[in-house]
């Protein structure tokens, strides 16, 4: 029998990264336009990724094939 391929959903590839120990990253929304109006603050903690929490992050893994 011809094995076949697991396929990967590539819009959540670009979205998320897997870290070594399961983690899943994501990055915040709205960063990039309007910084003015933010305060510092905000753009600091936007520019650090995040954390998503285990039963979502459990359904990326799946679709990403880590699982």
């Amino acid at each position: 029998m011809k094995k076949v391929k697991k396929k990967i959903k590539k819009s959540l590839s670009k979205r998320f990264k897997v870290t070594k120990t399961g983690k899943v990253m994501f990055a915040h929304q709205y960063g990039s336009h309007h910084k003015l109006k933010k305060s510092k603050r905000r753009i600091r903690r936007q520019n650090v990724p995040g954390v998503l929490a285990e039963p979502l992050a459990k359904k990326i893994r799946k679709m990403l094939g880590y699982a």
